[in-house]
């Protein structure tokens, strides 16, 4: 079976799993226990995968950690919580709790403790705040599970035994792909089924691909990954796709305000075996209380900030002497913080790095603060490109957003403009970025400095910045980049000759026609 194959079988089970399941939970909130008995199957398979090789490294080819007793386990704990950041005891692995919860009366309260011990089980390490809360969001007690404990242990069953038919492969095989494969199909389904809810979440994977590649273009590594608006986690991710994750030196940081999607994030890093030493996601509002304020820049910044939310803007006296706004010399609008979130970006990102920013199309050309915002940007030369993608790419978001391209260092003081519009295909009910589609977009970005493909004066220009401050700093595409003129060419000579041909047959048909009732009326 190809991997394709394999894929698409999973995705499958895991469809046939949300259709068997769902029913008095809502889709988007049952999400919360698909997702999280797969991340507990996950780290249980992980960490008994880890310590199975690790014992049989030293010739106890027999080792099984899955039937030891708890006492046997608890002499290597420490260690191992080092290693992994993260303990649990045999009798607590999941397949384990599986086979025993059909006859478990108790099983709700058999999994709370379960789920308490593994969070306990990281405090006093290094890895405690990467482990803390990540099952709040699992409420196994749930009235939405069932009225009666009987009632939610019975459906608590049934979850464990779908997550755990699953065919995810060995763990020294393709877990890893298949367990990432299966949390993005998951996200991709309940987000598509949620509309703008689901689309606070997750962003599509050709689009958050896209935004990876534009800020490592022609680079093997980069120093960190950043996102300020992080969601479940899923722009970060691509880099350790497209690069390999030990080509993130550093490791992947983000921040995400609310509490569901912040959980999301961490379980998705976990379930892309991405380890705690490897992965930083913190828990605020960025814009009052940005993390990692002392921390060496990101040489790479992706982003899709939450579209003209409201801030506290000029209300807050402080944000105007904030170094990351005040050089702009104003506040973005409070009605609409999406600047704001760009201003933070650049105060983070690197002398050599690059920041690709979703962007609601509004912030090209607004007037008022924004016009002050972007003249500040286009004069100190940071707006590297703007792009302008299709309509209807993201769940509950049928507009076309734009790419803001931000860079601290260019060789020159001017700014590519891309019109990619047209470039997508029709996919069910939405529009979505193929390869050949990202490719195009991506060799004009990376064209640039190697000379424009002279044929395509309709979809990608380089512009002088000061040809935009003579636009009163308007940046919009479409005042650059000019429509292709698809209508037919007429030439007008050949059409009036042609008009006067008719003119001479109509004439000739006319006296014919005359010469023929004259005859008849004779």
């Amino acid at each position: 079976m190809t991997k394709e194959q394999e894929r698409t079988e999973l995705h499958r089970a895991i469809w046939q799993i949300a259709n068997d399941l769902r029913g008095s939970v809502d889709g988007w909130d049952f999400k919360q226990y698909v997702l999280g008995f797969l991340f507990y199957r996950f780290i249980s398979e992980n960490l008994a995968g880890f310590i199975n090789e690790q014992e049989r490294k030293t010739g106890n080819t027999a080792f099984c950690y899955e039937e030891l007793s708890d006492a046997e386990a608890e002499f290597g704990k420490a260690e191992t919580v080092v290693e992994k950041g993260f303990y649990i005891l045999p009798s607590e692995l999941f397949e384990n709790i599986r086979q025993r919860a059909k006859g478990d009366a108790n099983l709700n309260e058999t999994l709370s403790r379960v789920f308490s011990n593994i969070e306990n089980s990281a405090k006093g390490a290094e890895s405690e705040d990467d482990l803390k809360g990540l099952f709040d969001d699992l409420d196994v007690n749930s009235n939405k599970l069932g009225a009666t404990v009987a009632k939610r242990n019975e459906l608590l069953v049934k979850i464990m035994d779908a997550i755990g038919n699953l065919k995810l492969g060995d763990y020294q095989g393709h877990t890893i792909d298949a367990f990432g494969d299966a949390y993005e199909y998951l996200m991709t389904m309940y987000a598509s089924n949620a509309g703008k809810s689901g689309g606070e979440f997750y962003t599509p994977q050709e689009v958050a691909e896209l935004l990876a590649r534009i800020t490592v273009a022609n680079k093997k590594d980069i120093n960190k990954v950043y996102d300020p608006a992080c969601g479940s986690g899923g722009l970060l991710l691509k880099f350790a796709k497209i690069l390999g994750k030990d080509n993130v030196r550093q490791g992947f940081f983000g921040q995400e305000k609310n509490i569901t999607t912040y959980n999301l994030c961490r379980i998705n890093m976990f379930l892309h075996d991405i380890n705690y030493e490897k992965f930083s996601i913190a828990h605020g509002d960025t814009l009052l209380e940005p993390k990692y304020w002392d921390d060496e820049p990101f040489e790479a910044i992706v982003s899709n900030p939450p579209y003209s939310i409201k801030w506290d803007g000029d209300s807050n006296p402080l944000l105007i002497n904030d170094p990351r706004f005040s050089p702009a010399g104003v506040l973005a609008p409070k009605s609409k913080a999406d600047l704001a979130f760009a201003m933070h970006i650049l105060s983070w990102l690197h002398t050599s790095g690059t920041a690709a920013i979703v962007e609601f199309p509004g912030v090209l050309y607004r007037g008022g603060a924004e016009r002050k915002i972007r003249k500040y940007l286009i004069d100190n030369n940071y707006i590297d490109t703007i792009i302008q993608l299709p309509d209807n790419l993201f769940f509950g978001v049928t507009i076309a957003t734009c790419i803001i391209v931000l860079k601290r260092s260019k060789p020159d003081n001017k700014t590519l403009f891309i019109n990619a519009s047209k470039e997508f295909e029709h996919v069910g009910n939405k529009n979505k970025l193929s390869e050949a589609n990202q490719s195009r977009i991506l060799k004009a970005y990376t064209d640039r400095h190697c000379g424009l493909d002279p044929h395509s004066p309709h979809f990608a220009v380089l512009v002088d910045n000061s040809a935009i401050a003579a636009n009163d700093y308007n940046i919009a595409v479409s005042s650059y980049v000019a429509q292709e003129d698809t209508r037919e060419i007429v030439d007008i000579k050949k059409l009036n000759a042609e008009i006067s041909e008719i003119v001479v047959r109509q004439a000739m048909l006319r006296k014919a026609i005359d010469g023929i009732v004259a005859s008849l009326e004779r």
